[in-house]
């Protein structure tokens, strides 16, 4: 997904994240605000993905 898509829908996507992602804090999803690359590497350590796995998921919710 492109950055600056992800930016300006970030708060409509944060909700969905939430529930999609219960293992994330409110903290680390703040921690990204939109960046791709943030928010792709809190993935990748929290749940252990490839990056390629956890772009996947999040092109899912952001479509």
């Amino acid at each position: 997904m492109n950055t600056d898509i992800l930016e300006g829908k970030w708060k409509q996507t944060k909700g969905e994240i939430k529930a999609k992602w219960g293992k994330l804090t409110d903290d680390e999803i703040d921690v990204a605000k939109g960046n791709t690359e943030k928010f792709l590497g809190i993935m990748q350590e929290k749940y252990g993905m490839e990056r390629e796995e956890a772009q996947k998921e999040l092109d899912k919710i952001t479509r």
